[in-house]
């Protein structure tokens, strides 16, 4: 039987869909079923099983990605699949032009301990708090760092004993022996660092230890380091030290490949906080390179941390970089067109209708609905009295009409969404976020919302 799809959209949107699904190059049949609704994004499964009618020879239904609920419910009461398109039914074309998100896409083989910096400063409360926060987040491993001016020796095994019975895998980050112990005996997973000043302790650790140079560009010191393990027959994994941009970047680069070619079946460890709390500038892009890195080098284990503001939720980053790095590497692909959640500011394409497509698009409206929509350049609103083009939404919204409280709100929401699209060049979409990539929050819906002006010639 062959495929024939069904289209399932509101009023404000039907128009676009069909103008999308025309001009693009589909390979297969479809129906487009117009709902009694004006906004699609506001219909939900349960909503559409109610109304929708479903041909006979129909082989797939596709809803819009922003409905809200549990779309096999319709697969069960049709009998037919059904599933969420993109958000942006610009994106329809390259939706069915790519592959679907593979099935293994999702793994990864890097642990992420993520830092709780200057713990022994931090309540206990505090130290749960964030624990819980970064394995949400994605951390595997939770490190506890020291304060050079604090010991941990009295609270630090009652709260290590907490977090070990609330199933953490812990590290304690420190080069004091007194706390390195504690650390050890109160049962923490790994120690940062062992270097020659105390490296005597790899001998009766249990914990597995972090092997670190004596200085950044001293590797012979981490060659003697490791021999000593070696003679105690101990594991470790080993850090070169990621030093910062401007105090030798690029040296501490090449030393992870001197180490792994010399060393290429220990378990590495890179410190990318270094960069990303100590660069001014988006952390989503330095994640996604040092983790490529990393994967490229059989670096399995990234240190990282949220102490600096830029740097909130670098953690949740890293746990996303991971897996697309990873997925990217095993398929001996670039990591590109796989998951777009790292793109914050910039979306994966920027794919505005052109003003001549709107103004086909007013041709064909005959109610007082708004539409909005906006490009690069300009924001436009439609209905069937007027089309506004411009780029002052103060002098836009003055057109309007408006004298409805509700609507006014609504308008002024969409048009500020609009304004801001259009300033960083991002695709706006009425009804809906903005994508913000992993930082996207959807938007609260009013179903009430009046979404026309009054007449003029009322």
């Amino acid at each position: 039987m062959p495929e024939k799809l069904l289209f399932v959209t509101g009023k404000l949107a039907a128009p676009a869909l069909r103008m999308t699904l025309q001009k693009a190059k589909l390979p297969f049949k479809y129906d487009i079923a117009v709902m009694n609704i004006s906004v699609a994004a506001l219909m939900t499964p349960q909503w559409i099983a109610k109304f929708l009618q479903v041909p006979p020879d129909i082989t797939r239904i596709m809803i819009p990605g922003a409905c809200e609920g549990d779309v096999q419910l319709l697969t069960a009461k049709f009998g037919v699949p059904a599933e969420k398109g993109p958000h942006d039914l610009k994106q329809l074309p390259r939706h069915f032009g790519s592959a679907a998100t593979p099935d293994a896409y999702g793994g990864h083989d890097i642990k992420i301990f993520a830092e709780i910096n200057n713990a022994p400063r931090l309540s206990a409360e505090q130290i749960y708090a964030m624990a819980a926060y970064f394995r949400e987040n994605g951390a595997d491993i939770i490190d506890l760092g020291m304060s050079p001016d604090r010991v941990w020796l009295e609270d630090g095994p009652g709260i290590i004993a907490e977090l070990k019975s609330r199933g953490y895998t812990l590290s304690i980050d420190t080069l004091n022996p007194a706390e390195i112990r504690m650390g050890d005996e109160a049962g923490v997973d790994y120690v940062l660092s062992l270097n020659s000043s105390n490296r005597v302790l790899g001998k009766d650790l249990r914990a597995t230890p972090i092997l670190i140079p004596d200085s950044p560009d001293d590797l012979e010191s981490l060659d003697a380091t490791i021999a000593e393990m070696e003679r105690y027959g101990k594991s470790y994994l080993l850090d070169p030290i990621l030093t910062p941009i401007n105090f030798g970047f690029a040296d501490s680069l090449a030393r992870y490949h001197a180490v792994r070619r010399k060393y290429p079946q220990v378990e590495m460890m890179m410190g990318i906080g270094n960069i990303t709390e100590l660069t001014e500038a988006d952390t989503t892009g330095m994640t996604a390179l040092m983790i490529g890195f990393c994967q490229e080098l059989g670096i399995r284990n990234v240190l990282t941390t949220e102490v600096i503001h830029w740097a909130k939720g670098v953690v949740r980053e890293t746990a996303i970089a991971r897996e697309l790095m990873h997925f990217a590497q095993k398929q001996s692909s670039i990591p590109k067109h796989l998951d777009s959640r790292l793109l914050t500011v910039k979306d994966a394409e920027f794919t505005p209708y052109s003003e001549a497509e709107l103004r086909e698009l007013h041709a064909q409206v005959t109610d007082p609905n708004y539409r909005i929509f906006a490009d690069a350049e300009s924001i436009y609103i439609f209905n069937s009295e007027q089309f506004i083009k411009g780029t002052d939404i103060q002098i836009i919204f003055d057109q309007l009409n408006v004298e409805e409280g509700s609507h006014a709100f609504y308008l002024g929401k969409e048009l500020m969404k609009a304004h801001t699209a259009r300033s960083l060049g991002k695709n706006y979409q009425q009804e809906n976020a903005l994508n913000w990539g992993y930082l996207t929050v959807e938007e609260f819906r009013r179903g009430h919302v009046k979404l026309t002006a009054k007449s003029r010639h009322s």
